[in-house]
């Protein structure tokens, strides 16, 4: 950052913008503590000079550059409006969704701000809201269709978002209950030979359900509520013969179904009810020979009105910024060797 008296001059053929930050807004509130904001910016636009001075700040470089610094700087402004402060991650996202506009990368209106300020479920002072445009797009998937399935690699929110919704839906009185379920296939062990009793053998698979609920509802009030059958959670196997009515429900790890255990989740399915399935089918744990009924189902209903297919990459992930490039580079490994493999 540059504190300076004056304003920066443009050179021939570059532009300069200009904003003026309210005075009911700090300035550390658009900078960054210690200005950690600001370092994000000028990092992303190493070519322009940004200057501040007081409550004004000022740009100068290409135009075009000039041009999405005014818009990111506008974008920051009505989040901040809305109360919710910005990180460096918000404003690092909020960026790359500009240049894919500038770019033509996108392929609808939202904006940073929709997608930053877009509020699902709150719960101890804490909201849950899409990161990503293509996070935004699934929640907002989710609303207009009964079926949605949530595609991508780790870390991309595939399941917890979808959670939020469930959580959101049973609070507005959308459905009278949630049902979490996931199937419980080994990752290298085998259950029959686990310790304990059959729950004990299962419930670390269906762990993560738990902890996600955690996240999103008064923890005294969960075993109250599956006590009273409003929330479920069980292993896919226990949803046979059913038919799910005035739910939200969600099937989780969906790349270790089998053909048959999808088709059998999928005409579940009762009046008023929604479901949602997410799964990575980058990692799938089933044994050899077993096609993935993730994999299979992409093909057999892509189409299919009211169907809807959600689709995460790694620019998706919302956890430690080494997963997005773990994804990556394993995609570029399978790329090669698939390549390799055909030579």
């Amino acid at each position: 950052m540059t504190q300076t008296p004056t304003a920066p001059t443009p050179a021939p053929g570059q532009a300069r913008a200009q904003f003026t930050i309210p005075a009911k807004h700090p300035m550390v509130t658009i900078l960054g503590s210690g200005d950690s904001l600001l370092r994000v910016i000028e990092k992303a636009f190493p070519a322009a000079d940004i200057h501040v001075r007081g409550n004004q700040i000022s740009a100068v470089g290409d135009a075009a550059e000039v041009a999405l610094i005014q818009s990111l700087f506008d974008e920051m402004m009505l989040v901040l409006r809305t109360g919710q402060p910005m990180t460096e991650d918000a404003v690092e996202r909020s960026i790359a969704m500009l240049r894919a506009s500038e770019n033509g990368g996108a392929d609808g209106p939202e904006t940073p701000a929709e997608v930053l300020t877009q509020n699902i479920v709150s719960s101890r002072g804490r909201t849950i809201r899409p990161k990503t445009l293509n996070q935004k797009r699934y929640v907002d998937a989710i609303d207009k269709h009964t079926i949605v399935f949530g595609i991508g690699p780790a870390g991309t929110g595939k399941t917890y978002l979808a959670m939020a919704k469930a959580v959101q839906a049973l609070q507005s009185k959308q459905v009278t209950r949630i049902i979490l379920t996931r199937p419980a296939v080994e990752a290298g062990e085998r259950l029959g030979f686990l310790p304990g009793t059959l729950y004990e053998k299962i419930d670390p698979y269906l762990r993560p359900l738990y902890d996600a609920l955690h996240d999103m509802l008064d923890p005294d009030t969960i075993p109250r509520l599956m006590a009273a059958g409003t929330i479920e959670v069980a292993p896919l196997a226990y949803m046979r013969g059913r038919t799910l009515n005035d739910a939200f429900i969600i099937l989780d790890e969906a790349q270790n179904t089998s053909s048959q255990q999808m088709k059998m989740f999928l005409t579940r399915l009762g009046f008023d009810s929604k479901i949602v399935i997410t799964g990575d089918v980058t990692q799938v744990d089933l044994p050899g020979g077993t096609k993935s009924g993730l994999r299979e189902v992409q093909e057999i209903l892509g189409g299919v009105e009211d169907v809807h297919f959600s689709r995460l990459t790694s620019d998706d992930v919302v956890r430690h910024k080494l997963v997005g490039r773990i994804v990556d580079a394993y995609e570029q490994y399978d790329s090669r060797d698939g390549n390799d493999q055909q030579r």
